[in-house]
């Protein structure tokens, strides 16, 4: 029975499990999508859900407490301007998701995505552009080509 038993400990001691933990939810705050092992996915989901949990409230006592955690300015300010009353105000709770991927290649250990609900669309919008304004410049150089072979 697992009476009393809480948190994951991830193969590592105090300080190291402190450092990968505060490093994967700042690239999760930062990215808003991160690849990773479904232990440290399950691991670092509670604290990315405090983080926006924090952020809602935005006081300076929240800010300084998110920034105690995070140790990195722009992660912070982000945290707080973009994610926690713009994005996540009206939400309840569940902030983040865990999504299956498959096996990495190297070792064949499983990999998750941990994302923020809702970025999926953020990111779909800018690969669209991105494809959008790629096939107009291929187009612009046939064009080119076409012109100058005249």
């Amino acid at each position: 029975m697992r009476h009393k038993v809480a948190g994951f400990k991830l193969k590592r001691d105090v300080d190291q499990r402190r450092g990968l933990l505060r490093n994967l939810v700042m690239s999760v705050i930062n990215e808003e999508r991160i690849v990773t092992t479904p232990q440290k996915a399950k691991a670092a989901k509670p604290l990315v859900e405090k983080m926006i949990t924090l952020a809602k409230k935005d006081t300076l006592h929240t800010r300084r407490q998110a920034a105690a955690f995070l140790n990195h300015p722009a992660a912070v300010q982000k945290l707080f301007d973009k994610l926690g009353n713009t994005r996540f105000g009206q939400r309840q709770g569940g902030y983040t998701r865990i999504v299956r991927l498959g096996w990495r290649r190297g070792d064949g250990s499983e990999q998750v995505m941990l994302e923020l609900v809702g970025s999926e669309l953020v990111k779909r919008a800018s690969e669209r552009t991105k494809r959008r304004e790629e096939k107009l410049e291929a187009m612009r150089k046939g064009a080119e080509e076409a012109g100058g072979a005249a």
